[in-house]
């Protein structure tokens, strides 16, 4: 015990105080969007958008670029998504949700695509990024990417689709938002935060709630439309 203990706590041990409460916060946000979202409650979003800003800034200064991007995506969608669930809810707080149709899978699957040569790119410059966006002495190219950097690129990918399906109110959401997660929590483990990878995991349990919650609302409605 004492030894996993030092595992979890080791990487935080040359952090400062106000970075750990700054992931702590950021975490602590993420999770309450989640179950926001989960009831289809339109504070998702304000919660949310505190959570990624953090995050920004936390993932750029771990050399984590997709997942930085991906929180700029997240803040910006949010935004969007803010109006569209104000527009759509029943109540100024709630919304309807539904099953995506066959244009919206279409779409989703161009962004996919997108995002994957995007992220891919910016990775490619990276070393001219850490050179303080120097090209001197600099090789650019995809050699120094490991493991946990392609898993990156690939999640990136994935939560740019589930954050679309979201904003558009589609069941769907739910199912890129577990496939990441699930990847998220040995790489977060991996890159030393700790706490975010355990968020993650209470992130995967709370988006296997949300999809059934969402389907059992969805059902209960195209039943008393009958």
């Amino acid at each position: 015990m004492n030894e996993l203990f030092q595992y979890l706590t080791e990487p935080y041990q040359t952090y400062e105080t106000w970075q750990i409460w700054l992931e702590f916060i950021a975490t602590a946000l993420g999770i309450a969007s989640v179950v926001f979202s989960m009831l289809r409650n339109i504070w998702v979003y304000p919660t949310g958008i505190i959570s990624t800003t953090i995050y920004v800034y936390i993932l750029f200064a771990f050399g984590l670029l997709g997942d930085c991007m991906i929180n700029v995506y997240y803040t910006v969608m949010s935004i969007y998504g803010w109006i569209l669930w104000s527009q759509n809810s029943t109540d100024n707080i709630h919304v309807e949700v539904s099953w995506a149709t066959k244009k919206e899978w279409f779409f989703g699957s161009i962004l996919f695509v997108l995002s994957i040569g995007l992220v891919t790119l910016v990775y490619y410059f990276k070393p001219y990024i850490d050179n303080q966006f120097s090209m001197y002495g600099v090789d650019l190219g995809l050699y120094h990417l490991d493991w946990a950097n392609w898993l990156d690129v690939f999640t990136t990918s994935v939560f740019l689709v589930g954050m679309w399906f979201m904003a558009k109110q589609r069941i769907e959401n739910w199912i890129f938002w577990i496939l990441g997660d699930l990847i998220c929590i040995p790489m977060f483990m991996y890159k030393g935060l700790v706490i975010t990878s355990f968020q993650y995991l209470i992130f995967t349990i709370l988006a296997l709630i949300g999809f059934y919650l969402w389907m059992k609302k969805a059902g209960n409605r195209q039943s008393q439309t009958r």
